[in-house]
């Protein structure tokens, strides 16, 4: 691994990964590194306003920047929004950043971080859209077919913090988790039907097909969860015993996760916060690759037919066999596994089975 020199450790520190939730939660362990390795350090994170909760109030974060990406999206036919894009990118500078990361890797991303002025500006060696030209120094991640959260790790080691152990730092409050347990049963699964590609939607009808079973099988009341656009869908999940999509924000969802006794989610925002709250969890996959995107560390909570046009990465299909074909008793299955190897860690002696630090939420 190549190692990035620095002449001082550097005080102010920009991380540049705007969305989507689930890629925000796997630049955390980042985050947590570079804090580890420079404590006096004032980090910045730059995201979108829809993925902002899981940052805001975070308590390794000096700032969390908001770019509007919507908005400034509209810059190159709207000279009020042109206006609006040059002076966000006089603020980055104004802020004057030691060392700027680009986790994100594409032409926009790139173009912020190189608009910080910083001295040293890092990005992945194959980053897309020619962002790799705003960049000082260029990370080689190796293959491309590894976890996002093992690409990341590889800037933080050049940088010289390592790569572990990997923690999921999260902001979520006592408050949070006061909200979250006046609403919720004591013991309860929670289901999220939603995803933002429809290719990759378990139906919602089989989510629903899991609730008297959960009941029946496991003692676990369902609880629907999910983003504000995932109210219809969610309530197409009949039987359930809380629905809670689009009443919760980010870091009450992670309390949510964190409370839960087991996951059941497509392959989502949500299902990453499971996977690093550790939380037994069960995701059916699709038109994706697991190895790239699935649960961090958790293989054997992913449930596929192995077809050979799958993974194939579309967003429209007019068949949607992959998932359509998985069966509901084939997920209730890899819930008893995963209920039970909760069970055999918590039965353990506490000296043999540490909780992972860092990774929970109150």
């Amino acid at each position: 691994m190549q190692r990035i020199e620095l002449a001082q450790p550097p005080r102010r520190v920009l991380i540049v990964k705007p969305s989507a939730v689930g890629d925000v939660v796997h630049g955390l362990p980042v985050l947590d590194l570079l804090k580890r390795r420079w404590p006096g350090a004032a980090v910045s994170w730059l995201v979108t306003p829809a993925c902002a909760g899981v940052l805001d109030g975070h308590p390794l974060l000096a700032e969390v920047i908001r770019f509007d990406r919507k908005r400034y999206g509209q810059a190159w036919r709207r000279p009020a929004e042109l206006r609006g894009l040059l002076d966000f990118a006089a603020g980055l500078r104004a802020r004057r950043f030691d060392l700027a990361i680009d986790l994100q890797g594409l032409f926009r991303s790139g173009w912020l971080t190189f608009q910080t002025g910083a001295p040293v500006r890092v990005g992945l060696a194959d980053a897309r859209e020619m962002a790799g030209l705003f960049y000082t120094h260029r990370v080689n991640v190796g293959r491309r077919e590894q976890h996002a959260v093992e690409r990341y790790l590889c800037v933080a080691e050049a940088l010289g913090a390592g790569r572990g152990p990997v923690r999921f730092p999260f902001a979520a409050t006592a408050a949070d988790a006061a909200s979250v347990a006046a609403r919720v049963p004591p013991r309860y699964a929670v289901l999220f039907p939603g995803t933002n590609w429809p290719t990759k939607r378990w139906p919602a009808e089989k989510f629903a097909a899991l609730v008297n079973p959960l009941r029946e099988r496991f003692g676990l009341e369902a609880v629907v969860a999910g983003a504000p656009n995932e109210v219809e869908l969610g309530a197409r999940v009949v039987g359930a015993a809380a629905y809670l999509a689009g009443k919760t924000t980010l870091n009450e969802l992670v309390v949510l996760v964190a409370g839960a006794a087991l996951v059941v989610s497509n392959d989502s925002g949500p299902m990453h916060v499971a996977a690093a709250l550790g939380r037994p969890l069960v995701v059916p996959f699709g038109p994706t690759n697991p190895v790239r995107t699935g649960p961090y560390g958790r293989p054997d909570s992913v449930v596929r037919l192995e077809l050979p046009c799958s993974p194939c990465y579309s967003r429209r299909c007019s068949h949607q066999t992959c998932l359509r074909g998985l069966e509901v008793e084939a997920v209730l299955a890899a819930a008893g596994r995963e209920l039970e190897g909760e069970r055999r860690r918590r039965t353990r002696p506490s000296s043999t089975a540490p909780s992972p630090e860092g990774a929970e939420a109150p």
